[in-house]
């Protein structure tokens, strides 16, 4: 009974990580389709550095992507990406998600060229540096093992975030993946004594209790 009710709730646990992960992608697929119906062109919503007129982008950039491809290259990471977030940190989530949101879009706003940045990478590149120095920084087994896949899954990415010709030229925000990697650094700082931990090592407290005995 006890198994049974275990599963169940681990179940509930998986469905209610991916909850909010697959509403966030309904909606960004909302957005475009609308946009292409209509033939309405969002790029105004995004970043545009050092601007009073861009600092709406830091709220809407992550809603407004170039193109359906654009849109769809995104869609996989930030659901795989926001789930492990919601699912192993489940009491951070929440914080951490807007946070990180935010974060990169005014990163972005600082660093960024003279343009309009658009699009989820950042908050992609936000979750993929929180998890991997999050698991890093707890030197937790099962944390660790998902720092260890998001490098697998994710880590060629990381020579999207500097400034090559190639990526300029292609129109893709350098600016926009570092600033996401930088939030999402700084989120694992900043709440690493927080959500979980390495649980204590009982040979270790037997030793302690044992010192103390002899003492």
């Amino acid at each position: 009974m006890e198994i049974q009710n275990g599963i169940k709730f681990e179940k509930r646990r998986i469905l209610y990580a991916a909850f909010f992960p697959f509403i966030l992608i309904i909606i960004l697929w909302m957005i475009w389709l609308w946009e292409w119906n209509f033939q309405i062109d969002l790029h105004w919503m995004g970043v545009y550095p050092r601007n009073a007129f861009g600092l709406l982008g830091i709220i809407t950039e992550p809603l407004v992507h170039a193109n359906a491809k654009h849109l769809l290259s995104n869609s996989a990471p930030l659901f795989v990406l926001a789930w492990c977030l919601f699912y192993f940190y489940r009491d951070l989530g929440y914080a951490v998600f807007p946070m990180l949101w935010i974060f990169s879009g005014c990163v972005t706003w600082c660093i960024g060229r003279e343009s309009y940045h658009i699009g989820a990478s950042g908050l992609i590149y936000g979750m993929s540096f929180f998890l991997f120095f999050s698991g890093i920084f707890r030197r937790y087994i099962p944390l660790m093992a998902i720092s260890i896949l998001v490098v697998f899954l994710y880590g060629s990415t990381v020579w999207y975030m500097f400034p090559f010709s190639e990526l300029i030229e292609q129109h893709i925000s350098w600016e926009g993946h570092l600033s996401g990697a930088f939030s999402g650094f700084f989120c694992a700082c900043l709440f690493r004594k927080y959500g979980p931990q390495k649980p204590p090592d009982p040979f270790e407290n037997e030793e302690n209790e044992e010192e103390e005995g002899g003492e």
